[in-house]
């Protein structure tokens, strides 16, 4: 008997094709909460779209469900956490509107350069008026792209073929990868103060909010112009405002924006800056895309075969799962700290597994460990089935090594990250049941990482550089819950750890570094 899927927004034909070859599937528009609530439980996939919540309570209510499908790239309407819970797989369709947000990215720099919204304006209402839109050509100019991603890549690509020359920021690709792309990797610094356009295309995370601010804008080039079709928090708009209003700025497009739907954005009081209402996505073939994509990925899972974009991981053995799922936080939180530590371009990952953990299929820790390396500039959320393929796909080489013998602990992973400026190495492991941080870099430790804030201080060991750390952020009325030192001999290099309840400011962050024989000073979320 087959498989019967809701579909409950508008899909592209071609996507609906595919499914009804294979399953019963069913079309029911403009349900309301309650009546989707009353009816999933007769279905064993869901699709949706933007509009459709798929909460909780809904996933619950499917007795029979076994997958979700997003037909698009975000799922915030989605309670992933609910379906990993409940055993339902979510899919999402990340690659189906590429080319269509890269093309609308060039269009709005045309767009910029050319003055096409103000003169098509003027035009229509009735005045011809050529002296006020003097344009300016792309060919030539310097395309400032921050995030080499998906996207950024399609557009560095169509930018070439205009006869622009490029330089890129993202610390997660490899250098190879960009060369062969002929784009030049350099540092957000150098993107802005260089660029005649600067592109955004990199996820909105909590430490990318307001990614460029006032003082980014300020560092671009005077008559520089900057499109964001990403994401509408990377981008401060008051600041944004004032830059293109006070003439530091030549203009600014902006596809997205910081509340939406947004009917009164201050970006529209600027007849310099150009807007569209979240139209990257919005062509034909990204419709269909995005349709042919989760609906083979529905099939494909109805069916007991792997999505290619699973939002949330497989069922792993129980055999496996005893063994390796104390260790799936470890693998996670020591990338996520590496991320957080390391300097420069990001070359190459080391990853070893020793003791118990050696003996197991080891890829669902690998994912996690690239999960916390690469989530927060990732594009795709990253997990069991695709971390290897983003990896790979940002041209990063990931190394695996095992060993059944393990000093000291019952299993240990350790990360070494090499960098342009250097190696970092992170090892982790499970005590009491906790994830312990035991080695940073040379240095032998004990970190539980359990949340909030730390501040790791490479320094040289001398008597009074720990209290004179404890006066300076008793100063900025932090509070350090826990502090450890590390050093390699007395009065030589050592590290120190401290908990800190809140983050340190950047104020008193560059008074330390300031401090005689402090070298380093990180602070870090985790």
């Amino acid at each position: 008997m087959p498989k019967k899927v809701l579909v409950t927004e508008p899909l592209a034909e071609q996507g609906l094709e595919i499914l009804r070859q294979q399953t019963e599937a069913e079309v029911r528009l403009k349900l309301k909460p309650p009546e989707l609530k009353a009816i999933i439980g007769d279905y064993e996939a869901l699709v949706v779209r933007s509009e459709t919540k798929v909460t909780a309570d809904i996933i619950e209510a499917g007795k029979k469900l076994l997958v979700v499908g997003r037909a698009g790239v975000g799922v915030d309407n989605i309670d992933v956490e609910a379906a990993t819970r409940c055993g339902v797989v979510v899919v999402n369709a990340p690659t189906g509107n590429t080319i269509s947000a890269a093309e609308h990215t060039i269009a709005m720099m045309l767009a910029l350069a050319r003055h096409i919204p103000q003169a098509h304006a003027k035009l229509k209402s009735g005045v011809w008026q050529r002296s006020d839109f003097m344009g300016t050509e792309v060919r030539g100019k310097l395309l400032g792209i921050i995030g080499l991603g998906r996207v950024g890549s399609e557009v560095a690509r169509r930018a070439q073929g205009m006869g622009m020359r490029i330089i890129a920021h993202d610390p997660y690709v490899s250098p190879d990868y960009a060369r062969n792309l002929g784009v030049e990797l350099t540092s957000v610094e150098e993107v802005l103060r260089r660029s005649d356009f600067v592109t955004l295309h990199m996820p909105l995370t909590s430490a990318a909010k307001s990614f460029i601010g006032a003082n980014e804008l300020g560092m671009m080039k005077t008559g520089a112009r900057l499109i964001n079709c990403a994401r509408g928090g990377l981008v401060d708009e008051e600041a944004l405002y004032q830059a293109v209003e006070q003439g530091k700025l030549a203009g600014a497009a902006a596809d997205v924006f910081s509340q939406e739907p947004a009917k009164d954005n201050i970006l529209f009081k600027s007849d310099h800056i150009i807007v569209t209402p979240h139209l990257a996505a919005s062509t034909d073939e990204a419709q269909v895309g995005v349709a042919i994509d989760v609906a083979e990925q529905v099939v494909a899972v109805l069916g007991g075969q792997p999505a290619r974009y699973a939002v949330n991981a497989p069922l792993i053995p129980p055999e496996t799962m005893a063994v390796i799922a104390p260790f799936m936080g470890v693998a996670y939180k020591v990338g996520k700290l590496v991320t957080q530590l390391i300097e420069g371009q990001l070359q190459s990952i080391r990853i070893n597994y020793e003791g118990t953990i050696a003996d197991c299929d080891i890829t669902a820790l690998r994912a996690s460990t690239l999960r916390g390396l690469l989530e927060s500039v990732s594009e795709e959320r990253v997990n069991i089935i695709n971390a290897s393929l983003i990896a790979q796909s940002r041209g990063l080489k990931i190394l695996e090594q095992k060993s059944v013998q393990c000093q000291n602990y019952a299993g240990l992973i350790t990360v070494e990250a090499t960098t342009s400026a250097g190696g970092t190495t992170v090892a982790g492991t499970v005590l009491r049941d906790e994830v312990h941080i035991v080695k940073v870099n040379n240095y032998w430790l004990d970190l539980v990482p359990t949340g909030g804030y730390f501040m790791f201080c490479d320094h040289l060991d001398r008597p009074g550089l720990i209290g004179a750390v404890g006066m300076l952020t008793g100063k900025a009325d932090i509070n350090i819950s826990s502090m450890q030192v590390s050093r390699l001999k007395a009065r030589g290099p050592a590290l120190m750890v401290l908990a800190l309840d809140e983050p340190l400011p950047e104020t008193y962050r560059q008074q330390l570094l300031a401090t005689p024989d402090i070298y380093t000073a990180k602070v870090v979320k985790l």
